[in-house]
């Protein structure tokens, strides 16, 4: 087992609220020019959840399970709890449903969406049927500050030990063997490139090339995912760098608008390759933890 800190990490309440569903304009414009009208963020999304397709959808940016928002906001603080809500969250931290008639029963966190600062996290069929906008919900924020004490030069990040535990890394001649699903070439990153800090939001997948598509097997995307980015930094912002290598867990579904596609949250980053990423299918947030019985 690897080394880490993760006795020495803070676990911290922060707390939001279900958001419901928003539209800024009604036609969402594709990347050929078609004005299409599709549900987007937000809300409490009934038929899709992580293990799920990634692709294939009438839907531009549709979060899977249920997305959640802090709405404190004050003169002094401005946006700083909703910040503070989706920097300490950590994918696979348990999210407790605190009102409502789904009160007592709890979730996981799967994910953080950029742009609108959304938390995303998954309950199973029967909560979610109980669970209405406005429900609070509880995030034990457990992960941030986590470090690998053999690893110095691989930055971990947004991730709950206990999941990176179930993911289970391999250390090997002082490289970390990371199962994946799918490589991804940095060169068909699109939104989130060139954030200065990834300890929140994501970056999409474009799947405009069909030729790219067909040779990274894009379209079996599932949403849960973890994928090796190839040639790009998180270190310190999403920067594109020969030989770095970038792992991250797929959040959000496809996109039609350009410079869109499925959100990647960071995991991993490791700026001069001591990452090696090794193909395995079941490399799937759903699988390590169990989430669902029926795939």
């Amino acid at each position: 087992m690897l080394k880490t800190n993760a006795d020495k990490l803070i676990k911290i309440s922060v707390m939001g609220e279900i958001a419901s569903p928003t539209i800024r304009n009604v036609y969402t414009i594709s990347a050929t020019g078609k004005p299409q009208v599709l549900p987007g963020v937000g809300g409490i999304t009934y038929n899709l959840r992580v293990g799920d397709p990634a692709v294939g959808w009438e839907a531009d940016h549709v979060e899977p399970g249920v997305s959640i928002t802090n709405k404190e906001n004050d003169t002094r603080s401005g946006q700083a709890a909703n910040t503070a809500f989706n920097v300490l969250s950590c994918v696979g931290n348990q999210a407790l449903v605190t009102s409502g008639d789904a009160k007592g029963n709890s979730g996981i966190v799967t994910g953080k969406h950029g742009g609108i600062e959304h938390v995303l996290a998954d309950f199973s069929t029967e909560i979610l049927e109980k669970l209405l906008p406005g429900d609070k919900i509880l995030v034990k924020a457990y992960g941030t500050g986590l470090k690998l004490q053999d690893y110095p030069d691989i930055k971990v990040l947004n991730i709950d030990p206990s999941l990176f535990e179930a993911w289970n890394p391999q250390a090997s001649d002082g490289k970390l063997l990371v199962p994946v699903t799918h490589l991804i070439p940095a060169a068909i990153m699109g939104s989130g490139l060139g954030a200065n800090q990834a300890n929140s939001g994501d970056y999409d997948i474009q799947l405009f090339d069909e030729g790219v598509i067909e040779q990274y097997e894009l379209k079996n995307l599932r949403l849960g995912d973890f994928v090796a980015i190839i040639d790009a930094d998180h270190s310190f912002g999403r920067i594109y760098r020969q030989g770095a290598i970038s792992v991250g867990v797929v959040i959000h579904t496809n996109c039609v608008s350009a410079g869109h596609g499925p959100g990647v949250t960071t995991l991993m980053t490791s700026p001069d390759g001591k990452i090696v990423p090794q193909i395995n299918q079941n490399a799937n947030i759903t699988s390590l933890l169990k989430l669902r019985a029926d795939i």
